[in-house]
């Protein structure tokens, strides 16, 4: 069931670069010469739309869980065709938290409740993508 209409605009500004305007109004510039690269390019911004989609998700509920995270990465890497239209095959996704006595158990939930429930951008790429988690543990001192 569909409930909500989401519009973006982008404009070409010239030079092969292009602004995005989020349904928000945020814009964001966008470079489709991968030579010059002075922005994203719209494949790279969907590695950071999934890493950032998920790290919410995680990040809420080990806030829930009374986890304490002091520093937080999320890397996204994917693997591409290499035949046009050159979609991704594969994407991983690794989690990397720092902080005091974190639960494994408590991640390991967070990051799966993520994958299966709360991300729509991997709920979008997951019919043609296979996403892998992975995440460690660092011990603050």
């Amino acid at each position: 069931m569909e409930t909500q209409s989401h519009k973006a605009v982008i404009r070409f500004v010239g030079n092969e670069i292009f602004v995005g305007t989020s349904p928000s109004g945020h814009s964001i510039a966008i470079d489709t010469n991968s030579q010059r690269s002075i922005a994203p390019s719209p494949v790279e911004l969907l590695l950071v739309a999934l890493g950032s989609c998920t790290a919410v998700d995680v990040i809420g509920i080990l806030e829930k869980k009374r986890q304490k995270v002091s520093n937080y990465v999320v890397e996204v890497t994917g693997k591409r065709r290499d035949d046009y239209p050159r979609s991704f095959t594969s994407m991983n996704v690794h989690h990397i938290l720092t902080g005091t006595a974190l639960s494994t158990k408590a991640v390991q939930q967070a990051i799966e409740l993520s994958e299966t429930k709360y991300c729509s951008v991997a709920a979008t790429l997951r019919p043609t993508v296979t996403i892998q988690s992975s995440f460690e543990i660092i011990e603050e001192a």
